[in-house]
């Protein structure tokens, strides 16, 4: 009879630890998965921290005509939220860098007025601004890096 009580002791106490094992497993699993899914990459940190230079560099030279939410002006400034003009990328790099002159055309409408050169502006900054226009404007949730700003800079200065 002790022996079967012992040995019944025995069986709880193994059922009670693989049952704290597999809470524990399951706990760490779960804080696991957590903190994998609240830690960002270092590439989404990099992409957030050029939208928020971005930010300032558009408030700085581009908001006066194209207005804070990328809207236009009228028939005076065109738009860049929902621009069929952002289709081209590279187009709009070299215009943030090199300006416009002559008419455009933007979404069907016509727009005859220049825009600025903005050569004060870094290869950097071109970068961070294009990354806040694509990502708030133009569908996109991706980095435009320096590497890829400044061989098209290279390109349409020439």
């Amino acid at each position: 009879m002790k022996s079967r009580v012992s040995k019944h002791r025995t069986n709880r106490v193994i059922t009670q630890s693989k049952q704290s094992y597999s809470v524990l497993f399951v706990m760490t699993l779960f804080a696991l998965c957590l903190i994998l899914s609240n830690c960002q990459s270092d590439e989404e940190i990099k992409r957030q921290r050029y939208i928020t230079e971005g930010i300032l560099v558009y408030k700085n030279n581009c908001a006066n005509c194209h207005q804070s939410k990328g809207e236009g002006l009228a028939a005076l400034y065109p738009p860049i939220a929902g621009s069929d003009y952002l289709s081209n990328k590279k187009s709009v790099i070299c215009l943030i860098r090199y300006g416009q002159q002559g008419p455009i055309v933007v979404n069907g409408k016509p727009y005859n007025r220049p825009m600025p050169a903005q050569p004060q502006l870094s290869d950097l900054e071109v970068a961070e601004l294009v990354t806040y226009i694509y990502n708030e404007w133009g569908n996109e949730t991706k980095l435009t890096g320096v590497k890829e700003v400044t061989p098209v800079l290279e390109k349409c200065r020439k």
